[in-house]
């Protein structure tokens, strides 16, 4: 009876506790997620139009991000997905419960902050490239976050910086994690059956040596190797770039002078670019069934 009163009486000291509220909006929060929102919505739209970004002329270093296979995640483009983001922070700037506002603030911008502090990584480690848009972004984030985290309520209840952030900060680095699995192909690769005629065209191209030359981040490799499905582990693949999976390979590139991902050498001609299943068939003059 003395332990379950003193439970009763320590919850009724928790609930009594007044959890403070906002008068308004976090107008500072709002503010900065407006202008994130209009970077990433001006980014997405480019993608989708196909027009070029303001001072990213083709080739650049920004171009070369911007084209990776890292400018789309499950699909869509990145860009999408930072938009969502920060209309996420935008909404949670009029949640007036000051607790569940800061806490949901500050999970949304360490994931953002994180995130695209890997991006970051990717485009000048991987690519040796930077794009200012990324970078502009990464500064919004980090400045949201500082920000997010100065704010923090004075009274909170039931509130521990060690727990919220090994619990944040794990799932956080969690979801980067199997996302970066995903980008290198280690991880999230097709398990369903595969497609008899995927399959045998992928088989043909090998036994007939041709070859495939790609790069792990090439968006249109992606494309290509998606057309064959699970079939793709069956491709002639060559890996060009040094970062890749296979990297001892580059150097095969270099002496066949691949500059274009993705390269195909069929019968002993090139072909740059993507090719669709029936272009690979008539070209390596195979017929099936």
């Amino acid at each position: 009876m003395g332990k379950a009163s003193k439970k009763r009486r320590a919850a009724k000291k928790h609930t009594d506790i007044q959890v403070p509220m906002r008068s308004g909006p976090n107008l500072p929060l709002l503010g900065l997620a407006l202008i994130g929102m209009g970077l990433a919505a001006y980014l997405t739209f480019s993608y989708w139009a196909g027009e070029a970004l303001a001072g990213c002329t083709p080739g650049s270093a920004c171009d070369i991000v911007l084209s990776s296979r890292w400018s789309k995640l499950f699909g869509l483009p990145t860009s999408l997905w930072g938009f969502l983001a920060y209309a996420a922070l935008g909404g949670i700037s009029f949640i007036r419960r000051a607790d569940i506002h800061w806490k949901l603030a500050c999970t949304v911008s360490l994931f953002g902050a994180l995130y695209s502090l890997y991006l970051t990584g990717v485009s000048v480690i991987v690519l040796s490239s930077a794009c200012p848009y990324c970078l502009a972004s990464l500064l919004l984030l980090l400045i949201i976050l500082g920000m997010v985290t100065a704010q923090r309520p004075k009274e909170l209840p039931g509130f521990a910086w060690r727990s919220w952030l090994l619990k944040s900060g794990t799932a956080t680095l969690g979801v980067v994690l199997a996302v970066h699995l995903n980008y290198a192909g280690i991880w999230g690769a097709s398990a369903a059956q595969e497609d008899p005629q995927a399959r045998a065209l992928a088989e043909h191209l090998t036994k007939t040596d041709a070859k495939f030359y790609g790069a792990y981040w090439c968006p249109h490799c992606e494309e290509q190797k998606e057309l064959f499905g699970a079939s793709a582990h069956r491709l002639p693949y060559i890996e060009c770039s040094p970062g890749g999976r296979r990297a001892s390979q580059a150097a095969i590139c270099n002496t066949a002078g691949v500059r274009v991902f993705p390269t195909w050498f069929i019968d002993g001609q090139r072909h740059e670019g993507l090719l669709s299943l029936q272009e690979l068939a008539r070209l390596s003059g195979f017929k099936h069934g």
